[in-house]
């Protein structure tokens, strides 16, 4: 049974994309730590994060990149923090998450998010991307 991010990446669910390729899409967490919070996920089903193919695993930071810039500009945070817990969904994922101090981190923080802001936050990074 594809996982719920496989369902995603197929558009079978909604979500809300900021960045896509033919091997990783990105999308804003629903349940953000802080605004702007978002899920790096590689196209290809895999549990675990360290069990991706080298490539993968190389190439989902080079992906990521432009991504965390767009996040800081956007929020203007001081960083933007990368954590790979990867336990709530059985499929490898990034979480990029903006963070001003240490505690930003903490993904027992998260709380929904409205459709609405999530739609503002995704506009505006998709805008950044490209500018």
């Amino acid at each position: 049974m594809p996982t719920v991010f496989s369902r995603i990446i197929a558009r079978e669910l909604p979500s809300y994309g900021v960045r896509e390729d033919d091997r990783f899409y990105a999308f804003l967490d629903i349940y953000p730590v802080r605004p702007g919070h978002t899920l790096v996920v590689p196209k290809v089903e895999v549990d675990y994060f360290f069990d991706l193919p080298p490539d993968i695993l190389r190439e989902i930071w080079v992906f990521s990149q432009p991504v965390a810039a767009a996040l800081r500009r956007v929020t203007g945070c001081l960083r933007v923090g990368a954590v790979v817990a990867g336990l709530e969904v059985p499929h490898a994922h990034l979480h990029l998450i903006p963070i001003d101090r240490e505690s930003d981190l903490h993904l027992d923080r998260r709380a929904p998010a409205s459709p609405d802001a999530l739609a503002e936050m995704a506009a505006a990074i998709r805008a950044a991307l490209e500018s």
